[in-house]
């Protein structure tokens, strides 16, 4: 706990310097996003009315053939050259003529958790109200794209959380498929060698089914024949991992969930839980690293963010620090997981230890990053390469009314993940046509209870109806 608090406070140092040397007291220049009104694109094109093909959005470090590829960047968007081909991992989308409909916004050079751009400007999170919480990152634009309904499928890039992350802030569904499933190339690096996936982002699991079609042929077929086998949660294992510095509504939304669907529930023990600390330091030491080796040659650039080049200078020192000490520990915590999976099937935290963040109005932004990257339970899972699955569930809470619960599962079981998450989503739908029939009911009582009080007062009304001659009396006597 000691070194991950002495990380952030490094981030939070190495960004506040880095804020000060480099922006001094210029305003950022901003760049409306692509026609997009929530910002979630970089570049748009509007598709046809009543089109009922499905969309597509694409994350803006995906290269396409003919676009510029501008990472979130206005460096790069600025002197960088149109792509001279497709990403591979577009080339099933391209052979079944799915429709495209832009590419979407990002944190700059993808290494900010939190989603925000200053030049794109930050896509709008969809439960924004009076106070503006982060879209979360870095997959920001993916995850608007798809809460407001723009597209059906986003693809997003995963090197710490980057789908998984996004998908919870903005109540959606994110898959990051298991390291090495889907072909790199054409995609902009941040830590290619251990952690960087592309996945799909979608409003349910059947959509993200069809989003894992178009990256990997034949995923549906498989998913078919897993949900067939396994159609009820009964007979599946859920190992619970309780993390400290949850918020406990969390905790209890997710345990709700998890009992709804009937699951076998078996918590896991202290032991791997500091396992899974130590995996979270090693990921993030990993991932700045990363950022560091792919991006040191923006450094000095203009036109990149000083928020950014605070992340890179931070890669720099643990690259020279924590690097090698943490790449010998993958295989022991490989080696943990599965050790787990014997025991269990999958496993279950929380993908956000509490609320999206709410984006502050001046400055404190280094602090923010740093804050984030403190809250996401996702870059273990990247350590390690295994998939997992964002997936939203109801919170009690006013402003946010869902949270994420996040779904580990062994290495290439991105169709079983899937159909625990369509039993979580099964189990969330019956419960709401439970509460609505609950509802219906005692709405139906109160109806009988009414007519029959309304057929009452009539009758206690008439006793003095029923005999018209003293009614007659009565009004007369004024008269006499």
């Amino acid at each position: 706990m000691k070194e991950r608090r002495s990380v952030t406070a490094q981030l939070i140092l190495v960004g506040l310097l880095l804020i000060t040397c480099f922006s001094g007291c210029t305003t950022p220049q901003k760049r409306s996003a692509g026609g997009s009104h929530d910002h979630a694109f970089i570049v748009y094109w509007p598709h046809p009315e009543n089109d009922q093909q499905l969309c597509l959005a694409v994350k803006d470090n995906i290269n396409m053939k003919g676009v510029v590829t501008t990472d979130g960047s206005e460096y790069v968007a600025k002197t960088s050259s149109p792509a001279a081909s497709d990403a591979e991992c577009l080339a099933i989308a391209r052979q079944r003529n799915v429709l495209i409909v832009g590419k979407t916004n990002l944190s700059e050079f993808g290494v900010a958790p939190s989603g925000l751009n200053d030049y794109f400007r930050t896509p709008k999170n969809p439960y924004s109200k009076w106070h503006k919480l982060i879209p979360g990152g870095s997959s920001s634009g993916s995850g608007v794209a798809v809460a407001s309904g723009i597209a059906d499928v986003a693809f997003g890039t995963d090197t710490a959380g980057s789908i998984r992350v996004p998908a919870a802030c903005c109540g959606i569904v994110g898959l990051k498929p298991t390291f090495g499933l889907v072909s790199l190339k054409g995609v902009v690096p941040v830590e290619p060698e251990h952690l960087d996936t592309v996945g799909p982002m979608a409003k349910d699991v059947d959509h993200v089914v069809q989003g894992m079609e178009l990256l990997q042929n034949g995923f549906a077929a498989r998913y078919r024949t897993v949900v067939a086998a396994k159609p009820l949660a009964k007979r599946i294992r859920i190992g619970r991992l309780y993390l400290s510095g949850t918020d406990p509504k969390i905790d209890k939304a997710l345990d709700d969930a998890l009992a709804r669907a009937q699951f076998q529930v078996i918590p896991l023990d202290q032991a791997f839980r500091a396992k899974w600390d130590q995996a979270t330091r090693d990921g993030n030491t990993l991932a700045a690293a990363g950022a560091w080796l792919s991006n040191r040659k923006y450094l000095y650039k203009t036109g990149v963010r000083a928020r950014t080049k605070a992340a890179i200078a931070l890669g720099r020192i643990l690259y020279m620090t924590r690097y090698r000490g943490a790449l010998r520990r993958q295989a022991e915590w490989r080696h943990a997981l599965r050790k787990a999976f014997k025991k269990v099937d999958f496993i279950a935290l929380p993908t956000l230890q509490t609320r999206p963040p709410t984006i502050p109005f001046v400055g404190r932004i280094a602090i923010l990053e740093a804050r984030v990257l403190n809250l996401q339970n996702t870059v273990a899972v990247n350590f390690a390469g295994n998939p997992a699955l964002a997936i939203p569930i109801p919170l009690n809470d006013k402003t946010v009314p869902v949270t994420s619960l996040q779904l580990v599962g062994p290495w290439l079981s991105e169709a079983e993940l899937l159909n625990v998450g369509r039993l979580i989503e099964a189990s969330k739908t019956n419960s709401l046509v439970k509460a609505q029939l609950r509802a219906a009911q005692v709405g139906e009582t109160t109806l009988e209870l009414a007519s029959a009080a309304a057929r009452r007062r009539p009758a206690e009304a008439g006793e003095g109806l029923a005999n018209p001659k003293k009614h007659t009396q009565r009004s007369e006597q004024p008269h006499a």
